[in-house]
């Protein structure tokens, strides 16, 4: 990842464990810890059961794959008010209640070559009567959104390993 040290500028940095940057000149440590990541299931009762909103990714990693409303928590944010406002940002769309934890799950999320372990943390949240003309997409991240039913799911069709545990261990409740 880093070719020099960061604080000297020292070409003997090494990286140990996928986690690690030593630098033997001026001594930094720097460690490439996991970074924290949300996912919301949305659920959406209908008379005749439910459906889940999915979006669809407008850009890479996993462009054109589905995936969950969500995304990293920035610095200073607590994880349900990162969620809160990647819902904001991505969907137009915050929900009554507020979201429950219900799975967690490691990732790699491959972003430019650069492996970024993560933990994702993925909540639920009850709509009822959620449309998807009451979204509003971020159209620079997200080109669809896709409603659909437990039977619907194509499991292929995800962008991360994580969500489609997330999503099995939903429906596993």
């Amino acid at each position: 990842m880093f070719k020099y040290c960061p604080q000297c500028a020292s070409k003997k940095i090494t990286f140990k464990e996928s986690r690690v940057f030593n630098c033997p000149d001026c001594g930094l440590v720097y460690y490439h810890n996991t970074a924290a990541a949300t996912g919301c299931l949305i659920v959406v009762p209908e008379s005749d059961g439910e459906k889940f909103v999915f979006l669809v990714r407008g850009k890479e990693p996993g462009k054109g794959k589905l995936d969950l409303p969500g995304g990293f928590v920035d610095a200073g944010e607590g994880v349900v008010e990162g969620l809160l406002r990647e819902l904001q940002e991505e969907t137009g769309w915050l929900p009554q209640e507020t979201p429950k934890l219900f799975a967690s799950f490691s990732n790699v999320y491959n972003y430019k070559g650069i492996d970024y372990n993560t933990c994702d943390m993925y909540f639920s949240v009850c709509a009822p009567g959620l449309k998807e003309e009451d979204l509003r997409l971020e159209e620079a991240e997200i080109s669809a959104v896709r409603f659909l039913k437990p039977e619907e799911i194509d499991y292929s069709d995800f962008a991360f390993s994580s969500t489609v545990k997330a999503v099995k261990a939903y429906l596993k409740k």
